[in-house]
């Protein structure tokens, strides 16, 4: 029988076993989940996003600060997520805490592999956060919490096979099947933007070259762009002028704007990423064949001068066209927020055992204080 330290003792000591058990389980339906607030917080290479939504993925109040410097600790990154759950708390009734984090997760959920642009080496991220926060933590890859998000509330509903691809700095992806998202063994399946599509192409930050994310991504867009502009070419006054001669200051978005505006070459750039956008899509649809590919991410925000080309691309290559099905290729709609909605929505999941075992403690609780009177009336009686 549990004594009654064991009963009392603070909840942030007994909530890592929980979360552990629960950690390993997605099979539990989204539909039974507790329709409780959850905080969802997106972690990026440049800002931390922390958000409550409630159960129909409605955000109810959001925070957004800076990301701490790379080379600063792992401890500063989890300082600053502990003080925007707690920032929250004090207006929201808060059951439950979802990361999604830019980087590598583990099978397990708890551990970040590898974060490009944080100082995350094999770090026990939610059991270090569980010990500092008094709800349950869930820790996944942002783009699976994104695609999880989009399959929920946004341009993924209805959809038994669905990937998203994220187009920001990079390329991230995730896979959902069934209502699951789909992992991996090893938990960093979905690492789209490494594919080689060019042997021998650019060189990408992860050491190999002509990774997709090197054709397809922001990083490429700008890429091209500056590289235009550095030769001082005919094609590129329009973008020069607009920078005022500063090639540093020619980014996605300014590009994206003067292709709405007509510009010649930029519109023509972003031809350039959705066609090879496309060719990637093609290749996915060849190894997974998904009924719908979601293009979320800051480039994304180009949307047809971007997506049209992409669908061009794709049916020029997917593999048995004109014989087979072709899988929808739309835009996201949640957005830079769907990260912290998708992690948010999955947390509940963790919400609903955590509130189960609560509930079954506080019930030993007063069991034993039942038990106690009784024996303390007795002792009286005597």
């Amino acid at each position: 029988m549990s004594t009654y330290r064991d009963l009392t003792a603070p909840i942030g000591s007994r909530r890592a076993p929980v979360l552990r058990t629960v950690g390993t389980r997605e099979r539990r339906s989204h539909l039974t989940a507790p329709r409780v607030p959850t905080v969802g917080i997106d972690i990026g290479g440049t800002k931390v996003m922390a958000g409550v939504v409630d159960a129909d993925g409605n955000i109810l109040e959001r925070l957004r600060t800076e990301t701490p410097d790379k080379s600063k600790s792992p401890k500063v990154v989890e300082d600053t997520i502990v003080e925007l759950v707690l920032d929250l708390s004090d207006r929201h009734d808060v059951h439950a805490v979802g990361i999604g984090a830019a980087g590598w997760v583990d099978a397990d959920r708890n551990r970040i592999l590898f974060a490009p642009h944080l100082s995350w080496r094999n770090e026990p991220l939610r059991d270090r956060l569980s010990d500092r926060l008094s709800v349950p933590v869930l820790v996944d890859n942002d783009a699976n919490a994104a695609a999880w998000a989009e399959w929920r509330f946004g341009a993924g509903r209805g959809e038994d096979h669905l990937v998203m691809i994220t187009l920001g700095t990079g390329i991230g992806g995730a896979i959902l099947e069934g209502g699951q998202v789909k992992r991996g063994k090893y938990g960093v399946a979905g690492e789209f933007g490494h594919m080689q599509v060019v042997p021998g192409g650019h060189r990408c930050p992860c050491g190999n070259r002509g990774c997709w994310e090197q054709y397809s991504s922001g990083n490429a867009l700008v890429r091209e762009a500056r590289e235009l502009a550095a030769a001082d070419s005919p094609v590129a006054y329009g973008i020069i002028e607009r920078v005022k001669g500063d090639i540093s200051a020619i980014t996605g978005p300014v590009i994206t704007e003067l292709a709405r505006e007509g510009d010649a070459m930029c519109v023509e750039l972003l031809e350039d990423i959705g066609q090879w956008l496309g060719v990637g899509i093609a290749n996915l649809a060849a190894a997974l064949d998904p009924s719908c590919f979601v293009i979320g991410g800051g480039v994304s925000a180009a949307d047809d001068l971007l997506i049209a080309p992409a669908r061009d691309a794709f049916r020029r290559h997917l593999t048995g066209r004109g014989y087979r099905p072709e899988a929808r290729i739309t835009r996201a709609q949640l957005g830079p927020e769907a990260g912290m909605v998708g992690a948010a929505d999955l947390a509940r999941l963790v919400a609903r055992r955590f509130r189960r075992a609560k509930r079954r403690r506080v019930e030993r609780y007063e069991r034993y204080e039942r038990y106690a009177e009784a024996r303390r009336a007795a002792k009286e009686a005597l």
